[in-house]
């Protein structure tokens, strides 16, 4: 068995409702899906299963979302090695130990080039600092994000399929995949 992480693009079902985890790691359970768990209310989900594609689990997963709450979301997938090492390579670590919610990971369908940072230079604060490892892009807010116009500019539009996790979910699903 192989312990991977699942990330919500979306818990927002419709303005009034939106996933509850106990739901997720039910659908994750009914697909076979072994040791489902969450962290946070945000649509992290840990579990183990045979030794598969990411992309296969992606697609799996959205099917099985689509299906039982009627609306697609994306759900990127990771191994627990890869995620260990996108953990690791936290290029604001002193940031994110100061305070971990200035500190927001993307994680990316399909890798950044590292030119792609300059698509969202006018929106970036001078304080702000970006940077693409790995093809995940880092952003270290030097506000809070919710005051940046930065975080609107890191939208799937602008940047593809991606979501968005703060060091501390980011440090804690590492924990959680040992």
């Amino acid at each position: 068995m192989a312990a991977y992480v699942a990330l919500l693009h979306s818990v927002v079902l419709t303005p009034q409702r939106r996933v509850v985890m106990s739901d997720l790691r039910a659908m994750a359970g009914e697909m076979g899906l072994a040791a489902p768990r969450t962290l946070a209310s945000t649509g992290n989900l840990v579990f183990e299963t045979s030794a598969a594609s990411v992309h296969s689990l992606e697609d799996r997963l959205e099917t099985a979302f689509r299906m039982r709450f009627g609306k697609h979301v994306d759900i990127l997938v990771r191994e627990a090695r890869s995620w260990g090492a996108t953990a690791a390579a936290n290029p604001f670590s002193e940031v994110s130990e100061r305070d971990g919610s200035l500190v927001l990971l993307r994680v990316m369908r399909m890798p950044l080039p590292a030119e792609a940072s300059g698509i969202l230079e006018p929106y970036r604060a001078p304080a702000e600092l970006l940077q693409i490892v790995n093809g995940d892009l880092w952003v270290s807010f030097h506000d809070r994000p919710s005051q940046s116009r930065l975080l609107g500019a890191l939208s799937t539009r602008r940047l593809g399929a991606g979501t968005l996790r703060n060091w501390n979910t980011v440090r804690g699903l590492a924990e959680m995949l040992g």
